[in-house]
């Protein structure tokens, strides 16, 4: 199908639902492919998501009910609106009607405000969790998190409904959007408001919790070393041990001193033997009560540290919380090894939570900065649209980052995908 240059800028003029532009045509093509990859792994990703929160109870915990929340927000997005978004940039022109464009402009915002309102959420509960565990408990608790989700969307069909006369078609990026100036000051506010302090209280609380995790690393690893190195000094070899076998081996000789090389040698033995088993039996009584004198005497000091500082966490697990037995142990307790362990996995769940709001602030960053910086549009339409489809990035590619920084969605994620795989396998 040809286009005229000349009829398309008339076009374009006369119809308000047309984005057909000389500039684009050879552009549009990608963006329909990009569409489609957009909306076949989006859609694929995000309802595995969502499976797998259901069918895993490994999975059912109260942060994962913030990433299913996400990621059902992303699923209205890739499912119902994504596939308009394509068919708008193929034939460069919206064919679904002004209702549907005003439902299409207020639906976009809605998910979008509830995916900002969820990393917010996200944030703060990483903060809470290792800064005020208490009331982290009350905040997110079950039923606590379940009416989280729900204010989320409240607050964005709220905040965005008062924008519904004037959601229109934009051809600068080919699709439904508020108006540019017919919406303000309201709409600024909005965008200023979910874009700029959203994102940037979300930033504010994983700085804040690399702060505590520096911190509480470094006290565990100080913990760990004063531990060993009490450890190491009730376990030393007595020095009476040598000395007394030496001072025997001299009485023998002095008192054979016609004793012949081998007889030596045979009395050496019987003697080393006999002062190794009852220093061995000696020094493993004091080596008991010595150990079980530093384990009492560092569990007092450690409980009274507690006491006087009972808001410092010294590991940050899921729990939070170290709980230190008053009673002798030995060298390696079940809290003691499972809190590397605990640590550990805390960090990775936090990493991903950075990492997806890192993706969601660079997939819209350059379409925002773009949108502030040409106000008078006087920038390639070619320019809009592409850092307007970057943003379709972010609701297809935390699945991705699910399956890669996270062991049990990857694992669920597989099962999922290998129960789905026999009924489109050809049997033989």
């Amino acid at each position: 199908m040809a286009f005229s240059p000349v009829a398309m800028n008339l076009s374009n003029q006369s119809d308000p639902f047309s984005c057909a532009s000389p500039s684009v045509l050879g552009y549009r093509y990608f963006a329909v492919v990009w569409g489609c990859c957009v909306t076949i792994t989006g859609t694929l990703g995000n309802l595995l998501t969502v499976l797998a929160f259901c069918l895993d109870a490994r999975l059912r915990t109260r942060f994962n009910v913030l990433i299913v929340n996400l990621a059902l927000a992303d699923l209205l997005y890739c499912t119902v609106l994504q596939p308009i978004s394509v068919d708008s940039y193929l034939y460069l022109r919206w064919r679904s009607g002004a209702t549907w464009c005003r439902v299409f402009g207020f639906l976009l915002f809605v998910s979008n405000s509830v995916s900002i309102i969820t990393l917010c959420l996200l944030a703060a509960g990483r903060y809470l969790l290792v800064a005020k565990r208490q009331l982290f408990d009350r905040v997110f608790s079950k039923q606590g998190t379940v009416l989280l989700v729900m204010l989320a969307w409240a607050l964005g069909v709220v905040s965005f409904a008062p924008l519904w006369p004037v959601y229109v078609f934009v051809p600068s990026v080919c699709t439904c959007s508020f108006h540019r100036t017919e919406g303000r000051p309201y709409s600024t506010i909005l965008l200023f408001f979910y874009f700029f302090v959203g994102l940037g209280s979300v930033g504010v609380f994983y700085l804040l919790i690399y702060k505590r995790v520096k911190v509480a690393s470094r006290a565990l690893l100080k913990y760990r070393f004063s531990r060993r190195s009490s450890k190491k000094k009730a376990f030393s070899p007595s020095p009476q041990t040598h000395s007394g076998m030496a001072s025997t081996v001299t009485t023998v000789s002095e008192a054979n001193p016609t004793t012949t090389v081998s007889n030596t040698a045979a009395v050496f033995e019987a003697n080393t033997a006999a002062v190794s088993e009852a220093n061995t039996a000696a020094v493993s009584e004091v080596n008991t009560a010595a150990v079980s004198k530093a384990n009492t005497r560092e569990n007092h000091s450690t409980v009274s540290s507690e006491e006087n500082h009972p808001q410092t966490p010294v590991v940050l697990p899921d729990a939070c919380v170290q709980t230190i037995d008053t009673q002798p142990k030995a060298s390696t307790t079940p809290t003691e090894a499972s809190a590397p362990a605990e640590d550990g996995e805390f960090k990775r769940v936090t990493r991903m939570c950075f990492v997806v709001f890192i993706c969601f602030f660079l997939c819209f960053f350059p379409f925002i900065i773009l949108n502030i910086v040409d106000k008078e549009n006087r920038a390639p339409q070619v320019l809009h649209m592409l850092s307007a489809n970057l943003t379709w990035l972010n609701s297809c590619i935390n699945p991705v980052l699910y399956a890669i920084m996270n062991r049990q969605f990857r694992q669920t994620y597989h099962l999922l995908l290998r129960h789905l795989r026999p009924p489109f396998t050809c049997s033989r």
